[in-house]
């Protein structure tokens, strides 16, 4: 489904390079009868990493500007064409959007809003303000070429360190449209705690600056939650508390006992208009469903 939604992309020119890192299931199968001039196909015998493989198919790329998309992802059929123009009209290298969250059961968990451009280039230093990961920016190749490839000592958050980087570079252009659906499930990289550590501590030490440790504790206990560690989880909490995320932590907790209390997923959900927000996000992830058998969407309520 994940390359269904490139291939659905409007009202734009473009090549799509897959990465193959050394799947051992159909997927050369399914590339193969693809049957579409428009998929090029790199394989790598032994997984590269990430950095790696974007890098890859950044080099063998043709076009004048680059999107990642991450194989649990999916992009709304526009996206692609609306961050081209919003980059053409503020004169801008580089752009993002904004994101839903949901399940392996496509039910939406919760937003993401895109912070304004200026905002962004001041909170990258000390946080991954970006949503939806790798899966997110398009930028121009020369600038890519510029900026320098995805650093390879980072596993997952490499993302993060790049766009750091282009930050430095200039100012980005934003769609503030929920136009990426980031997908969760038990195979996550963000869910190895252990790396993101690792990786803040090297991106901290690149850029001499220093990561809001309260924010990743909170992003540390919800990962803890998902996989079924509430004491880890509650720890982790206390931390973002402690590192001045009192109120988001006590915000979270009511969600939780709330939809625990509910008997349903708990989901960061205000009413600020997300479900305007979902509403949107919502139209064109059916549709993609709609010419896939892989399910339904349901929403978090």
């Amino acid at each position: 489904m994940t390359l269904r939604s490139v291939l659905r992309q409007r009202d734009v020119n473009l090549e799509v390079i897959v990465v193959d890192e050394a799947s051992t299931d159909d997927t050369p199968a399914m590339l193969a009868a693809l049957h579409d001039s428009r998929v090029r196909v790199i394989r790598h015998d032994t997984p590269s990493g990430v950095a790696n493989a974007r890098n890859r198919a950044a080099a063998e790329a043709h076009g004048d500007w680059l999107a990642f998309l991450d194989d649990d992802d999916l992009w709304a059929p526009e996206k692609l064409v609306c961050q081209l123009q919003a980059a053409q009209d503020a004169g801008r290298d580089w752009a993002y959007t904004g994101a839903v969250v949901m399940n392996m059961h496509s039910q939406i968990l919760r937003v993401q809003r895109p912070l304004p451009p200026e905002e962004i280039v001041t909170a990258l230093p000390r946080q991954n303000a970006i949503p939806g990961g790798g899966s997110n920016v398009m930028v121009r190749r020369t600038t890519w070429k510029i900026v320098g490839p995805f650093n390879t000592r980072l596993r997952n958050t490499e993302d993060w360190e790049m766009w750091i980087r282009l930050a430095k570079h200039g100012t980005p252009a934003c769609v503030c449209s929920p136009l990426i659906a980031r997908r969760l499930h038990h195979s996550n990289s963000t869910l190895d705690i252990a790396e993101i550590v690792r990786g803040t501590q090297l991106i901290e030490a690149l850029h001499h600056t220093t990561a809001d440790w309260g924010r990743l504790h909170r992003w540390f206990a919800h990962s803890y939650l998902r996989a079924g560690r509430p004491w880890a989880a509650l720890s982790e909490f206390a931390r973002a508390a402690v590192g001045g995320h009192g109120r988001e932590v006590a915000s979270d907790l009511r969600v939780i006992l709330q939809s625990k209390v509910a008997g349903r997923t708990p989901a960061s959900r205000d009413h600020n208009g997300d479900d305007a927000w979902i509403g949107m996000a919502t139209a064109w992830i059916q549709e993609l469903l709609d010419s896939s058998p892989e399910g339904i969407l349901s929403q978090s309520t």
